[in-house]
C-alpha cells in the first residue's frame, strides 16, 4: 500500500519548491500575467531547483530516478504560486519526459543530456488541435511512411514557446495510433505563427500555433513506445497543478474572509460562507488524494493506472472551477478587479479541461 508520508528528498525538493512559489512566483505573477511574461531569471531559478532534472537518470545527465509522485508533489507546490510560471519553468519536460518513456536507448543518449545538463532552454511539444471535440487518441494530424522517412501533416495549437522553441515532440496518427516524432526546429515544412495566440489566461506562457505541411523526418525520430504513459502522467500533472491553483484560491479567499467585516460581522462567520470554504477544502483534499494513489500507481505500473489517471483529471478539473469561482464569490465585488488575484485563479482554472499535453512529469 501506498504512504502519504513523503521521503526526506521530496520532502527538501518540496520545501524548496514552495519557497520558490512564495518568494518569487506568486509576487511575480500579476505583473507577468499583465506584460505578457516572466523575467528569464525567474524561470532559470525555477530550474535549477531541479525538478526535471530529479527524474532523468544520470546516464542522462540526471540525478535521479523518474517518480511520478516526486512530480505531482513538486507541480502542486508550483502551481500555488502562479500556473503561467509553472508550466514555462517545466516546459523542457514536454520534450524530454517523452523520449525518456517512449524512446530507444539510442534517442535518450542523443536528446536528452543537451535539454538537461545546461540551464533553461526551450524545448516543446505539439499534441492539442484545434477541434471542439479534440482527443489525444484520435488525432487529425497524420504520419505516412515514405521510403526511409515519415511525412507528417497538421496544425496545432497551445504550443508554448514555439517560436523560440530548439525543439519539439509532435504528436500524429500513424497507423490509427497516437505517436510521438523528434522534431528538431528549422525542419522544412514547419510554420510557426507570428503572433501569440490569446487565451483567457495563461497570457504570461507564450504559445504558438504550428502547422505541419509534408514535413519528413527520418525513421529514427519516431518513438516507438505507447503514448498513453505519456497521457498518463500529463492527466496526473495537470490533476495536481489544479490542486496547487484551488489551494491558492482557497487560502486567499478565507484570509480575506477572516478579515473582512460586513455590517460589524466577519465574513468568515456568515453562514454560507462557512459552509462554502468548508467544501472547498473537503474537495480539495479529495483530489489530492485520488492524484497521490494515481500518481503512486503509474509509479508501480499498476493495471489500472490509466483510469486512476484520468479520474483524478476529471474531478480536479471540476474541483478547480468550482474553487476558484466561488473565491471569486466570497471576495465580492472584489474578486472581479485585477488587484486580487483570485480572478486570475478563476480565468486559469477554467482552462484545465483543454489543456492536455501541457505538462508531464
Amino acid at each position: 500500500m501506498y504512504s502519504f508520508e513523503p521521503t526526506e528528498e521530496q520532502k527538501m525538493l518540496v520545501d524548496a519548491v514552495d519557497r520558490f512559489a512564495e518568494n518569487d512566483l506568486r509576487p511575480a505573477a500579476h505583473d507577468a500575467e499583465e506584460s505578457g511574461s516572466f523575467e528569464q531569471k525567474l524561470i532559470e531559478k525555477g530550474w535549477e531547483m531541479g525538478v526535471l532534472q530529479a527524474s532523468v537518470p544520470e546516464e542522462f545527465g540526471g540525478f535521479g530516478d523518474r517518480s511520478v509522485v516526486t512530480g505531482v508533489l513538486a507541480a502542486e507546490s508550483m502551481a500555488w504560486g502562479d500556473l503561467a510560471g509553472t508550466m514555462a519553468v517545466m516546459t523542457p519536460g514536454l520534450f524530454t519526459i517523452p523520449i525518456l518513456l517512449m524512446g530507444s536507448e539510442e534517442q535518450k543518449k542523443k536528446f536528452i543530456p543537451p535539454v538537461i545538463e545546461g540551464s533553461w532552454q526551450p524545448y516543446s511539444a505539439a499534441l492539442v488541435e484545434k477541434s471542439f471535440d479534440f482527443d489525444p487518441n484520435e488525432l487529425s494530424c497524420t504520419a505516412v511512411l515514405s521510403g526511409d522517412d515519415y511525412v507528417i501533416n497538421g496544425e496545432k495549437t497551445f504550443v508554448p514557446f514555439g517560436k523560440d522553441a530548439k525543439g519539439f515532440i509532435v504528436y500524429a496518427k500513424l497507423d490509427g495510433l497516437t505517436k510521438g516524432f523528434i522534431l528538431p526546429s528549422g525542419t522544412q515544412g514547419v510554420t510557426i505563427s507570428p503572433e501569440r495566440e490569446k487565451w483567457m489566461g495563461l497570457n504570461a506562457l507564450p504559445f504558438y500555433t504550428v502547422k505541419l505541411e509534408d514535413v519528413k523526418l527520418p525513421k529514427e525520430n519516431l518513438l516507438q513506445g505507447d503514448f498513453n504513459l505519456v497521457l498518463d502522467s500529463s492527466r496526473v500533472t495537470l490533476s495536481a497543478m489544479a490542486i496547487g491553483v484551488a489551494k491558492g484560491a482557497f487560502e486567499y479567499s478565507m484570509d480575506y474572509a477572516k478579515d473582512r467585516d460586513v455590517f460589524g460581522v466577519k465574513v468568515a462567520q456568515k453562514q454560507a460562507i462557512a459552509f462554502m470554504l468548508a467544501e472547498m477544502a473537503t474537495e480539495i483534499e479529495a483530489m489530492r488524494a485520488l492524484t497521490w494513489e494515481a500518481a503512486w500507481m503509474l509509479d508501480t505500473a499498476k493495471p489500472d493506472a490509466g483510469k486512476q489517471a484520468y479520474l483524478a483529471f476529471m474531478g480536479s478539473v471540476d474541483m478547480v472551477m468550482m474553487v476558484t469561482d466561488r473565491a471569486v464569490q466570497i471576495l465580492g465585488g472584489h474578486g472581479y478587479i485585477r488587484e486580487h488575484p483570485v480572478e486570475l485563479f478563476m480565468r486559469n482554472g477554467r482552462g484545465f479541461a483543454a489543456f492536455t499535453g501541457l505538462a508531464v512529469v
